[in-house]
């Protein structure tokens, strides 16, 4: 019996092996021409790491995304002659106008949103200066410049009663 378990496990451990080997076979292999609406868009990765703030509103992640993946080249208004473009990007809470290198790279932006959620940095510092009052009203301003890097502000409209205070502050809550 010992023989019969000893070639059964053979038989066994062979058959495995060659289904083993003969699966890699059957590998797909795929040409690079083959998946055309897989488009690998990386050109504008700097604008949009410089500028991603994950603490920022749903919309202006969006709509910073729809800038960074614009193809400026398929646009209708592309022209091979042009050294930069600019265009305006918006939503009803804000815009975005952005300039672009005539190969689509984003060279600087000017963003304005209106009435977006501060970050927890920036509420936590106004509440621990100025205990008592609300945030009425807030923007947000980004400045993107690709050799400068980015500039992030809120202007928020304080109100406590009857009073009134605006102050600045940037995205970790130190006030300007």
């Amino acid at each position: 019996m010992s023989n019969l378990k000893i070639l059964i496990m053979k038989k066994l451990i062979i058959g495995l092996l060659i289904i083993g080997l003969t699966t890699q076979v059957y590998a797909q292999v795929i040409d690079e021409g083959t998946l055309p609406e897989i488009e690998i868009r990386a050109m504008n990765y700097k604008y949009l790491n410089s500028v991603d703030n994950s603490a920022a509103d749903f919309d202006v992640r969006m709509l910073e995304k729809k800038v960074a993946n614009f193809d400026l080249k398929s646009s209708e208004f592309y022209v091979e002659d042009f050294d930069f473009y600019k265009l305006y990007f918006y939503i009803p809470d804000g815009s975005i106008l952005a300039s672009y290198d005539n190969k689509g790279k984003i060279i600087s932006t000017i963003e304005k949103f209106k009435d977006v959620r501060p970050p927890r940095s920036v509420i936590y510092s106004v509440t621990e200066r100025f205990p008592g009052w609300t945030v009425a009203k807030d923007m947000y301003k980004v400045t993107y410049h690709h050799e400068r890097g980015t500039v992030k502000t809120y202007k928020l409209m304080l109100e406590n009663g009857n009073k009134k205070m605006r102050v600045k502050t940037d995205e970790n809550g130190k006030f300007l």
